[in-house]
């Protein structure tokens, strides 16, 4: 595997701007995603690729042909080229080192340190290179890792035909981190038996679960006047809003009070001022129907805050965004179990795991393609204090190889 040339794949996509944004009425909804996208596709024609396209929505669809003559399953590898709308993604500058241990402090910003206590994986990385952000964004490993390590597949691939593998197909999404990853993939022309994102933390771990997800749009309504005449008249929607927030349970029901398989409801974002104010709020939870109390939930303490506050208006719209990974997995078993294989037949110990989050992989999975999640050495995604470590690349791009070999039998 050539891990050169895998870290300077990483390194130029890391540097366009992809950050996804929720506000845009476009697809994708940043201009930085149809860059990269083009550069992706000129990236694979130049490789070899067959059936290389940049469809009019940016994704992007590529070709690795077989190499055996006979029938075999499809298998194909996704990753999404958007970042995390909630840190920017402008300018990065990736730090590439040799790590000797201990903590790291980021030099963009010195307030900003990646501690071993709260990174217990940096204690086995010790010797390792590691990439962190300068502290001022984000490094984009979320899902960028993920990107570069199916990129110097399909080119080891294309420079090894003694591999043997049936065809397998490369599908680059758009703004999975707002949902909306998997709007447009065309699976009759993607033409996959069973897929695999990679899109996963560490190191030889195989997600089976992720979130079922929802989302609510709460909006409250108030009533303004001028404050000198507002006694008796004016009803703030930003403290009936307030009061809103407030009611939400904290304790086991927020992100910063659960772990392992608690469900919460996170208001994450507000604006807003006394007439009106919208807030977004996610409901997660790994029975899907925890979704629904959960919204019942948010319709409750909506009801109560119209009555403590005479005159105002609660709304709430709730919007599907994806469901649980594992609900459908069982349609193809040989999908958790080949992978398992191929790690075994690496001399490593596959690890199944669940995703406090979701993947491309929940929603293509729910239409009726298989698709675990597998590591690319992402850590802390979506902060400043992310980093990712080059030999877990390389580690996923191997396991990659190994996993075509596995289906190529």
């Amino acid at each position: 595997m050539n891990a050169d040339r895998l870290l300077e794949r990483f390194l130029r996509y890391v540097r366009i701007d992809t950050r996804a944004d929720d506000s845009s009425s476009t697809y994708p909804s940043s201009p930085g995603q149809l860059e990269l996208g083009r550069m992706l596709a000129e990236e694979l024609r130049a490789m070899g690729l067959a059936d290389v396209e940049q469809d009019k929505h940016g994704l992007v669809y590529a070709t690795v042909p077989a190499t055996v003559d006979r029938h075999l399953p499809v298998v194909a590898f996704n990753s999404h080229v958007d970042t995390s709308p909630e840190t920017s993604g402008t300018n990065v500058k990736p730090q590439v080192f040799h790590y000797e241990g201990g903590d790291i402090r980021l030099p963009g910003d010195s307030t900003k340190v990646i501690r071993v206590d709260e990174n217990p994986d940096l204690k086995r990385l010790v010797g390792k290179t590691l990439i962190t952000t300068d502290g001022t964004t984000l490094l984009g490993s979320d899902d960028k890792s993920g990107v570069a390590v199916i990129m110097e597949l399909a080119q080891h691939l294309i420079e090894h035909p003694e591999i043997p593998h049936g065809k397998i197909r490369v599908l680059f999404t758009c703004d999975e981190e707002i949902g909306h990853g998997v709007k447009h993939v065309d699976l009759q022309k993607l033409g996959a038996d069973v897929c695999y994102t990679l899109d996963g933390a560490g190191v030889d771990e195989i997600d089976v679960e992720t979130f079922s997800a929802d989302m609510a749009k709460v909006t409250v309504k108030g009533i303004n006047i001028h404050p000198a005449i507002a006694k008796g008249r004016m009803v703030s929607a930003i403290r009936a809003a307030t009061a809103f927030v407030e009611r939400l349970p904290r304790e086991g029901m927020s992100p910063e009070t659960t772990d392992g398989r608690q469900g919460f409801l996170h208001p994450y974002d507000i604006s807003g001022g006394v007439i009106e104010v919208k807030l977004k709020v996610l409901l997660r939870d790994f029975d899907t129907a925890g979704l629904t109390t959960k919204a019942e939930l948010l319709r409750k303490v909506g009801k109560e805050v119209e009555r403590d506050f005479p005159g105002s208006a609660v709304k709430i719209e709730i919007i599907k965004q994806y469901r649980n990974l594992g609900d459908g997995l069982a349609k193809e078993p040989r999908a958790v179990n080949y992978a398992e294989e191929a790690l075994r037949r690496l001399g490593r110990t596959p690890k199944r795991s669940i995703i406090r989050g979701g993947t491309d992989g929940s929603q293509l999975t729910e239409r009726g393609l298989p698709t675990p999640n597998l590591s690319t050495g992402e850590h802390n995604p979506h902060s400043p204090l992310e980093w990712t470590c080059l030999e877990e690349m390389v580690q996923a791009t191997e396991m990659l190889v190994e996993l075509v070999q596995v289906w190529g039998e």
